[in-house]
């Protein structure tokens, strides 16, 4: 007998860190992968991206994180991550 298995991975999630680099990506007009420098201010050179992956991440015992939110600038934009996993980039005002 021939057994079928779903050997599909789920979706997996892009980490926030890359969110923010898409999103300010997106408003330069921009693939992700040209936001680098010397043009641009790398991510690592204004906030720690795996502290930031790690702040929003799901607990070990898979629990989500209480609320919260992060504010930063970063390549000129103002940026705001959330424990939604929404990232929002506006000109800093």
């Amino acid at each position: 007998m021939l057994l079928s298995v779903d050997r599909s991975e789920p979706a997996v999630r892009q980490s926030v860190s890359f969110d923010v680099i898409a999103a300010v990506a997106e408003r330069e007009g921009i693939d992700p992968l040209e936001l680098e420098p010397p043009e641009y201010d790398a991510l690592y050179d204004v906030i720690n991206p795996e502290a930031l992956d790690a702040l929003f991440a799901t607990r070990e015992n898979g629990r989500q994180r209480p609320t919260g939110r992060v504010e930063f600038t970063y390549c000129g934009y103002q940026v705001v991550v959330t424990s939604d996993g929404e990232v929002e980039v506006s000109d800093r005002g």
